[in-house]
């Protein structure tokens, strides 16, 4: 199979964030598996998670390091790229962005969207959360206008953690429920709080109607995260702390449940991988996204009806999507009809 990689860089409209820092703009690779005449498509996005970063040049670079191994496989030959790649030890933004490609290149191939083939009801797509990230108060409720003004939004997920404290936390999520009184919230605080500081939280944020915290602690306390779970009144999710379905078992008493990313997991493999190994030890599941633009956040949602909540909404924060794929309703991000993930090229393009 043929292999060709592209830069691309996607702008936010709103500058996002988070306990570690804030991101306007991101530089994401595009691959293309070329056999037979059929394209297959995938992306792969930088980002961090504290010390441990996969960055754009580094992704480069591991493309062009395994492209030369790759040329002789079948985009049919999923395992065998997989292994090579894993043995490889190539960032999982890479392996993400082949296995996604080689789904693509299949279900265009059988002239099937990858939701059909495996089976999955598009009806049980659950509406996507929109992020608001740290901010002032006054900021947060400009930003949840924002929201309200662009889509149909059923969910907010607001970012905690602040430098400044937890009082600047209760504040800013105060400020928000202010703004949409009528919509559900979910919190993440990306690993922002101590093991003292989330407890007290928990229990603010059950008070007031949050449906549960995310990442409370960073990516390193798992040690903590059964404390916190016998404590804490909301359920508690983890993200920075799972990467993939090795990660679970040890999780599994400690949480309620797993968010998913692609980036992070390396594909819609090792994706379906966790929602089977998260099921098996009675976890919830969520997919999540990080600077994504509509090409990965679409091949997200060829699995999205096996999630209980989804946060896909990084494609809809940008000025510049150069790819059109999945769409909203009723505030749900839905897949498309189109064969393998239903994306295409837009005009936004250069």
């Amino acid at each position: 199979m043929q292999l060709e990689v592209n830069l691309f860089t996607v702008n936010k409209r709103f500058p996002l964030t988070i306990s570690r820092g804030t991101t306007a703009q991101t530089t994401n690779v595009w691959v293309k598996i070329i056999e037979d005449g059929i394209e297959g498509w995938g992306e792969a996005s930088p980002f961090g998670v504290g010390n441990y970063a996969q960055k754009t040049e580094q992704i480069k670079d591991a493309f062009e390091q395994v492209i030369p191994l790759l040329q002789s496989f079948h985009p049919l030959q999923r395992q065998q790229v997989e292994q090579v790649l894993i043995e490889k030890q190539v960032p999982s933004s890479v392996r993400a962005a082949l296995d996604m490609a080689m789904h693509d290149w299949l279900g265009k191939r059988v002239g099937l969207p990858l939701w059909q083939i495996w089976g999955c009801d598009r009806q049980n797509i659950v509406p996507t959360s929109v992020t608001i990230g740290i901010n002032s108060p006054e900021g947060a409720r400009a930003r949840a206008r924002d929201w309200l003004n662009f889509i149909d939004v059923r969910l907010f997920k607001v970012k905690l953690g602040s430098p400044d404290g937890i009082e600047a936390d209760r504040q800013m999520l105060l400020a928000v429920q202010q703004e949409a009184p009528h919509l559900e919230f979910f919190v993440d605080a990306n690993g922002g709080w101590n093991l003292t500081d989330a407890i007290e939280m928990c229990y603010l944020l059950a008070d007031i109607g949050v449906k549960y915290v995310e990442q409370p602690l960073a990516r390193g306390q798992e040690a903590s995260l059964a404390q916190l779970k016998q404590k804490s009144p909301l359920p508690i999710f983890v993200d920075e702390s799972c990467f993939t379905s090795v990660d679970i078992p040890h999780l599994a008493n400690c949480v309620d449940g797993i968010n998913i990313k692609l980036m992070k997991s390396g594909g819609l493999t090792e994706a379906l991988r966790m929602v089977h190994t998260a099921r098996a030890y009675n976890l919830q599941v969520m997919f999540g996204c990080y600077s994504d633009s509509s090409l990965a956040n679409t091949a997200a949602t060829q699995l999205a009806p096996l999630a209980d909540y989804l946060d896909l909404d990084s494609h809809l924060n940008l000025i510049d999507d150069p790819f059109t794929g999945a769409f909203v309703n009723e505030g749900r991000v839905l897949p498309n009809d189109l064969p393998g993930l239903g994306v295409q090229y837009s005009a936004f393009a250069a």
